[in-house]
C-alpha cells in the first residue's frame, strides 16, 4: 500500500458492486488476475477516491480509482473523463502524473463513470507548515512545487493533444460567470461580498495579454505526492478542474495559503524564516523566473479572483454535505468557508 494511503472501509453512501468491478477488470485491465481489495480514501470533498489492490501478472499492485459521486450533480462538475484525458496526455511531458490505466464510461459497472490510475508511492503533506520536515526539506518541497507548476504552464497544449481541452482566451471572464452561476444555484444564505465580487471582478480584469496554458485549477500542496524520502514532487493529483486557462490564476490559487490562516491549508501567520518557507514575494518571483516573466502586475486581482472561485467551490461542497452526497463527511463543517473567503477577497480589492 502506498505510504500516503489513509483509507477506511468504503463508506455506505459510496458502496458499489465490487464483483461487477472484478468482472470489468478481467475484461479490460491488462494483466489483471483477481484478488481485488477496495478501500476508500477518507480525504477529498469532490470525486470519491478509492485504493484498489489487485493481483497482476507482475505481482500484487496498487491502483487508485476515482469516480463521480452519487446523486444529482452540477452538469459541469465531476468530469472524471477529463481527469483521465489530461493525465494521459501529460505522461509524455516532464510534469509528473500517475500513469493512467483505464476509463469506464459505462454507469452500469459500478453506478458512475470512473477511471483507474497506478498508485504512486509517496507522501501527501496537507499542512504547508509540514511539522515533520526540516527547514531545508520544506524549502526544497516548496521549490519543487513551484517548479512543477511552471513546467505545467510551459507545456504546449497542442503538442500533447490538448489543443481542444478548453476554450482559448477570456478565461477569467468565463470563470467568473461560471462560478457566479454555480454559487447562485447552490447558495444556502446571502453573502454580500460574493454579490459585490460577482459584479466587480468582470469589470476589472487586468489587460495582461490574456495568455492561455494548461491550468490545474486546484494546485496546492495537498494535491501533490511527495517522494517517500526525498523533498520533491513525484505526482500531481486531482485534475478535476483542469482546462485551458490563464496561468496567473493557477499561481495565485497556489498562493492562497499565504492569505488564509485556518489550518490545514492556511499559513499566513507562520514564521517563514524559521520554518524554511519562502515568502509569497519570493515564491512568486521564483515562478516568474521559471516562466520568463519580469513580475506579475495586479497580483491582488488574481488572488481575489482565486478566493472568489474557492468560495464558490466551498459553497458547493457545503451544499453537497447538507444533501448527504459529498465524498467527505467533514463537508458539512464548511458552512462558514464561503463567506470568509469572499470577504477576504473583497478586502484585497476594495
Amino acid at each position: 500500500m502506498p505510504t500516503y494511503a489513509d483509507t477506511v472501509p468504503v463508506m455506505e453512501r459510496h458502496r458499489f458492486d465490487v464483483d461487477s468491478l472484478d468482472r470489468y477488470f478481467r475484461e479490460k485491465l491488462t494483466g489483471y488476475r483477481g484478488g481485488l481489495e477496495v478501500r476508500q480514501f477518507d480525504s477529498g470533498h469532490s470525486n470519491p477516491t478509492f485504493f484498489v489492490a489487485a493481483d497482476m501478472d507482475e505481482g500484487r499492485r496498487d491502483f487508485v480509482l476515482r469516480k463521480k459521486p452519487p446523486g444529482k450533480l452540477v452538469p459541469s462538475a465531476h468530469q472524471v473523463d477529463r481527469e483521465f484525458r489530461v493525465i494521459s496526455a501529460l505522461a509524455s511531458t516532464d510534469v509528473p502524473v500517475a500513469p493512467a490505466r483505464l476509463l469506464c464510461d459505462d454507469d452500469s459497472v459500478i453506478g458512475q463513470m470512473f477511471y483507474v490510475m497506478e498508485a504512486v508511492p509517496g507522501r501527501i503533506l496537507v499542512n504547508p507548515a509540514m511539522p515533520d520536515q526540516t527547514p531545508a526539506e520544506r524549502t526544497a518541497i516548496f521549490d519543487s512545487m513551484n517548479d512543477v507548476l511552471a513546467r505545467l504552464h510551459r507545456v504546449d497544449p497542442a503538442k500533447v493533444g490538448l489543443g481542444d481541452y478548453g476554450r482559448r482566451g477570456q478565461y477569467i471572464a468565463r470563470q467568473i460567470s461560471r462560478w457566479s452561476r454555480q454559487y447562485a444555484e447552490l447558495k444556502t444564505e446571502e453573502i454580500p461580498a460574493m454579490d459585490r465580487l460577482s459584479a466587480w471582478l468582470p469589470e476589472n480584469i487586468p489587460d495582461d495579454g490574456d495568455p492561455t496554458t494548461i491550468v490545474h485549477g486546484d494546485y496546492r500542496l495537498g494535491n501533490l505526492i511527495v517522494h517517500p524520502t526525498e523533498p520533491r514532487v513525484v505526482a500531481v493529483l486531482d485534475w478535476e478542474l483542469s482546462t485551458l486557462g490563464h496561468p496567473l490564476c493557477d499561481i495565485a490559487y497556489n498562493c492562497l495559503g499565504y492569505h488564509l490562516t485556518e489550518p490545514p491549508h492556511g499559513f499566513a501567520t507562520v514564521d517563514f524564516a524559521a520554518l524554511g518557507l519562502p515568502t509569497e514575494q519570493d515564491y512568486v518571483a521564483a515562478y516568474c523566473r521559471r516562466t520568463g516573466r519580469a513580475s506579475i502586475p495586479n497580483w491582488n486581482y488574481y488572488v481575489a479572483f482565486s478566493l472568489f472561485r474557492l468560495a464558490a467551490i466551498a459553497q458547493g461542497v457545503y451544499r453537497r454535505g447538507l444533501q448527504g452526497n459529498s465524498s467527505n463527511p467533514e463537508s458539512i463543517k464548511m458552512s462558514k468557508s464561503a463567506r470568509e473567503r469572499a470577504e477576504l477577497a473583497w478586502s484585497l480589492v476594495s
